[in-house]
């Protein structure tokens, strides 16, 4: 298979570029991509400077620049050089235009303005951080979201996730020895999610987690009875208490993260928040 080298060229940050780029390279099984990533493109002498290399590696060049005169002038230099060039956002802008009868305004990076959504960003990550692995429990009326789960169950990177798309989460681990503060079944605004996963794979992922640190692959930790164990703890004491429960076993933290947001948007359609919780 030949090497392809993709281009992706940003007037802002490239962030939405590059998900654009890995969600259709996802498509494809054991492509050789070299991706090259030149965000915040605003002048002709940087795109002179890119140009030089892209030329030295030519491919497929994706760009997201609201520039016209930009725009025009990377085309120019990419039909000059025999290459492809695709506006990654082009057909979705043209079709909001069409139906919000407006022209689209061609800001750069007008998606990461420090507006009110941004500061409500940060004020989630910071939220989230400062609550994670069970600190903080006196404050977790305050969160959106209650990530509940043993060791490894992907409670932490999940959370994180969920901060960046601007959710407050906490994340409490299940212990059998040492069970969550009474809190956890007194909350009433945030909604308690339970993560959990099949002890085969929990003890794969745990023992990959000890050889990482040079500690002893053998332990209870990844003991199979005492995991079995820890899950049917943690899955009696969700169902115990109505807590919807997502399994992660072959879900991506991107995946587990969506179906988080589901049942949160789903929660809140029904506004019901009444329903308690009951410890076991």
């Amino acid at each position: 298979m030949a090497r392809l080298h993709l281009h992706l060229l940003s007037d802002s940050t490239g962030e939405t570029l590059e998900m654009i780029a890995k969600a259709a390279l996802a498509q494809f099984d054991d492509a050789d991509v070299v991706r090259h990533f030149w965000p915040m493109v605003r002048s002709q002498q940087h795109l002179d400077r890119i140009m030089g290399e892209i030329a030295a590696n030519p491919g497929l060049v994706l760009f997201t620049l609201v520039s016209d005169e930009m725009r025009a002038k990377l085309e120019a230099r990419c039909v000059a050089l025999g290459l492809p060039s695709v506006a990654a956002l082009d057909t979705v802008t043209g079709a909001l235009e069409q139906q919000l009868g407006q022209e689209a305004k061609g800001r750069p990076g007008k998606q990461h303005a420090m507006d009110e959504a941004y500061f409500r960003r940060v004020d989630a990550i910071q939220f989230t951080i400062a609550h994670d692995d069970g600190v903080g429990w006196e404050n977790w009326e305050e969160a959106d979201i209650v990530l509940a789960g043993v060791s490894r169950s992907s409670k932490t990177p999940t959370a994180i996730y969920l901060a960046n798309r601007g959710y407050k989460v906490a994340n409490i681990p299940i212990v059998v020895e040492s069970p969550p503060p009474n809190a956890l079944y007194s909350l009433r605004r945030p909604m308690v999610v339970g993560l959990t996963t099949s002890p085969e794979r929990l003890i794969q992922v745990r023992r990959n987690r000890l050889l990482s640190l040079n500690q002893a692959p053998e332990t209870a930790y990844v003991d199979s009875e005492h995991v079995a164990k820890e899950v049917q703890y943690a899955r009696r004491m969700f169902a115990d208490n109505g807590w919807p429960v997502i399994d992660v076993s072959r879900r991506s933290i991107e995946e587990t993260a969506a179906a988080v947001i589901n049942l949160f948007n789903e929660r809140a359609a029904s506004a019901d928040t009444s329903i308690g919780t009951k410890p076991i």
